[in-house]
């Protein structure tokens, strides 16, 4: 609809910065898409008016690291009590060849609607999905399905020409791709898909799988150049576990950061996902250069990876976003969940490294580490500045009206001194009373127009078996 005016918001969280993060107003006036004006505001003419009497406004979230395939291997028994290098040849490695289109795309949908439903609006998935002769274009599938719920979708496309094991022995679906033609495929989803705009619907991100062994070092800087050329950015996964460390040293006698820097991997046009184990120089030489992070706080916790240093990382200058990162190692794949973590582990990092003290002082805890105005910012309009979609994430005028209002019925959120900052401290999943992407309205009291949840639930729990079947895990 061309405008709306949403009256009566109990609070209005804008997601900015110190005395910007709330909203002294409780109406915000849409038109064409963008928030013209937020304050107490008459009704316009001709204005429809959706009543917000009691619901709490918030930016949309911005997911900026998942895994959209992985929606189907929830819980999945052989990876379930694995760190991550058991766990990725348990579960995403080992289900590979057995997705299908038809499985594909029902995970794809059941991730995308999990993540509307918890407020969410842009979703960026490193999808890493790819081998030679595939059978089906997963990329087309993903954007038709983000399309299809009106959600901003940013395709990091993943890839690899080089794996840990001998590739004749390896099975199809675990082969590497070739170097030119994983680039020419960039180049034809940049041509077709990505929209360079700061409210961008699609974009594309050049994205290897690993920075530090999905290609060569010749490979990964010209990976750099390319993106640079086309005018997109480039993510990966970096310092995850110790492992990066050792093997960065390893391989090229440096820390994985600074081998990243040496060959064009840093820079504000660049987002790594965890970087939960990194060196003081290293923290030093990613906020010199602006680069940035995803920071999936249950994947790490459910991998026992460790809790990345978010404050730190941000005092030096690292830009801060949220991920949910993949279902497979987190079977909460939603945007509420994600920040209550952020905000639980923040506090019990801090707490960890206290210091004890011996001589009558006060201990200090790490109740101060991250305050819910710091986890509103990550998660919405942080994202959007590692994304690039500045026109996005916040609730000011001018900005893309990417708006959540929740509304606080259930008895989790009942007696809450401050309402407001429900979604965060109470994790859970508050009800919608609406969601809106770019002024659309694609959620409106809890439902999503179009999709059925019952029959979704049923395509999930067929792919499943599916899936368990030609895994050889089912007969």
């Amino acid at each position: 609809m061309p405008r709306l005016l949403i009256k009566h918001c109990r609070t209005i969280m804008t997601g900015l910065a110190g005395d910007l993060a709330r909203h002294s107003g409780h109406d915000i006036l849409v038109e064409d898409g963008t928030i013209t004006a937020i304050g107490d505001l008459d009704t316009p003419a001709n204005t429809p008016v959706m009543d917000a009497k009691g619901c709490i406004a918030y930016p949309g979230w911005v997911n900026t690291h998942h895994h959209l395939f992985q929606s189907l291997l929830k819980g999945e028994a052989g990876g379930l009590n694995q760190s991550l290098g058991a766990w990725l040849a348990a579960t995403p490695y080992r289900y590979r060849a057995a997705f299908d289109e038809q499985t594909f795309r029902v995970a794809a949908r059941v991730g995308l609607v999990e993540l509307l439903r918890s407020g969410c609006t842009t979703v960026a998935d490193h999808h890493y999905l790819y081998w030679p002769g595939m059978p089906f274009d997963s990329a087309d599938i993903l954007f038709e399905e983000a399309s299809a719920l009106g959600i901003r979708f940013v395709l990091c496309r993943g890839g690899a020409t080089q794996t840990r094991g001998l590739e004749e022995n390896l099975p199809q679906a675990l082969r590497p791709e070739k170097f030119d033609s994983w680039m020419a495929d960039m180049q034809r989803l940049t041509s077709r898909y990505h929209q360079a705009s700061e409210t961008a619907m699609r974009q594309v991100v050049m994205a290897p799988t690993s920075s530090l062994h999905s290609t060569t070092p010749e490979q990964l800087r010209e990976c750099a150049d390319l993106a640079r050329r086309s005018g997109i950015r480039l993510h990966s996964h970096l310092s995850e576990t110790v492992d990066y460390l050792d093997a960065a040293r390893s391989k090229f006698a440096m820390t994985p950061v600074e081998f990243c820097a040496e060959y064009g991997w840093t820079g504000p046009d660049v987002w790594f996902a965890h970087l939960v184990k990194l060196l003081p120089q290293e923290i030093a030489l990613l906020g010199a250069t602006g680069t940035g992070i995803a920071h999936c706080p249950q994947s790490n916790g459910r991998l026992g990876s460790g809790i990345a240093d978010i404050i730190g990382l941000e005092q030096a200058g690292v830009k801060i976003s949220l991920g949910v990162d993949g279902a497979g190692s987190n079977e909460a794949a939603d945007m509420i969940s994600e920040t209550h973590a952020a905000w639980l582990m923040q506090r019990a990092r801090k707490g960890m490294l206290a210091t004890p003290r011996y001589d009558g002082g006060q201990w200090e805890g790490g109740g101060d580490a991250a305050t819910v105005d710091d986890v509103i910012r990550w998660g919405t309009s942080g994202g959007a500045a590692v994304l690039g979609l500045n026109g996005t994430g916040s609730l000011a005028p001018g900005m893309a009206a990417d708006i959540a209002l929740y509304q606080l019925d259930d008895p989790r959120y009942f007696g809450l001194h401050d309402p407001a900052i429900a979604p965060v401290v109470s994790g859970g999943r508050p009800g919608l009373r609406a969601l809106l992407c770019a002024g659309q309205v694609v959620m409106e009291n809890d439902n999503l127009p179009g999709v059925d949840l019952a029959q979704l639930e049923l395509d999930a729990a067929s792919a499943v078996i599916q899936l368990q079947t030609r895994a050889g895990l089912r007969r």
